[in-house]
């Protein structure tokens, strides 16, 4: 009995997957990106609407769409027939999500767009539908084979899902809609963490740790001792940055000579520090200190990458990326 009842999961995924992939090889090159262009020229919202099962979906995707740049509510057919017609104006889209193309309920609201000269973008696995005659932009879903007797909405749910992941991803990309323009939209918990940049982290002005290139070891040692973040950046009189001396530079500074307190910090530190744009996001920045092998940092000015603005230690980001 376990068994039969693993085989009969493993049959719905299957199913899933045949569908996805004669989804991937039936869409239409044309009306897909004939639909992404005029989305993306909206000037109010897109609002997407299904019935049944399919209107559950029509929900997902316009949140999918909010999220990355297009301002999208869902709407239900049901209650277009009761008074919610009014909330699609002239300015709108409209994508209609339906398996069948031709219930009553999206009748209602195609004659209603139709009068308005509302564009209509219908997704719909029917080529003679009313839903398929009427849009403006038609991306014709295959029919697939559903779970549970055939009858279930699961692959032809899943279908549409995928198609409107394809949209949504597609018009992010198509208005250069980016990871620092996501970032706005997700101001909150695991996602906001890892869209941080550095700028949003770093520590700045008076925690920094400079100290100029013709001071002492010694000096530097005891800037670092106070800023305990294990290394002090390296500057001209200019304020131009020239180095940095970290705790590993010291153990390997002690290797080759006994003493170097009274040494000039500037013969004894690793030039051309690794530096970062404020801009960089979080994740990357871990990234390439774990490729690096260091522990810390620095943020540099946009305009001017020799001056330092900000330092981020290992332990800032560990914190936010845990």
């Amino acid at each position: 009995m376990n068994n039969q009842v693993y085989l009969t999961g493993k049959n719905v995924i299957d199913l899933q997957i045949k569908a996805l992939k004669k989804l991937k090889n039936s869409i239409d090159n044309v009306s897909f990106y004939k639909a992404v262009r005029i989305i993306s020229k909206c000037k109010s919202k897109v609002i997407v609407c299904g019935v049944g099962k399919s209107g559950k979906i029509a929900s997902k995707i316009s949140a999918t769409l909010s999220s990355v740049g297009t301002p999208s509510f869902p709407i239900s057919a049901n209650d277009c027939s009761h008074g919610d017609l009014g909330s699609i104006t002239k300015k709108d889209i409209l994508i209609l999500i339906s398996h069948s193309g031709n219930t009553d309920e999206l009748k209602n609201i195609i004659n209603y767009v139709k009068l308005n000269k509302i564009t209509l973008v219908g997704i719909v696995s029917n080529k003679r539908s009313y839903l398929y005659q009427k849009a403006n932009i038609k991306l014709l879903i295959p029919d697939v084979e559903e779970s549970g007797y055939g009858i279930v909405p699961t692959s032809s749910t899943t279908v549409q899902l995928s198609l409107g992941d394809a949209l949504a991803i597609s018009l992010m990309k198509f208005k250069n809609f980016g990871k620092l323009d996501f970032k706005k939209f997700h101001p909150s918990g695991n996602l906001a963490n890892k869209l941080k940049t550095a700028s949003d982290i770093m520590l700045t002005k008076s925690k920094i740790p400079f100290i100029n290139e013709n001071r002492t070891t010694k000096d530097a040692l005891n800037v670092i001792q106070k800023k305990k973040l294990g290394f002090v950046i390296i500057i001209n009189n200019e304020g131009i940055t020239k180095g940095i001396f970290t705790d590993g530079d010291l153990k390997r500074s002690l290797q080759r000579k006994k003493s170097i307190t009274n040494l000039r910090i500037k013969y004894v530190m690793t030039k051309k520090p690794f530096t970062v744009d404020e801009n960089t996001l979080t994740a990357d920045i871990l990234k390439q200190m774990n490729k690096r092998k260091i522990t810390s940092v620095c943020v540099n000015e946009r305009k001017n990458k020799k001056r330092i603005k900000g330092v981020i230690h290992i332990h800032h980001l560990l914190k936010i990326l845990k």
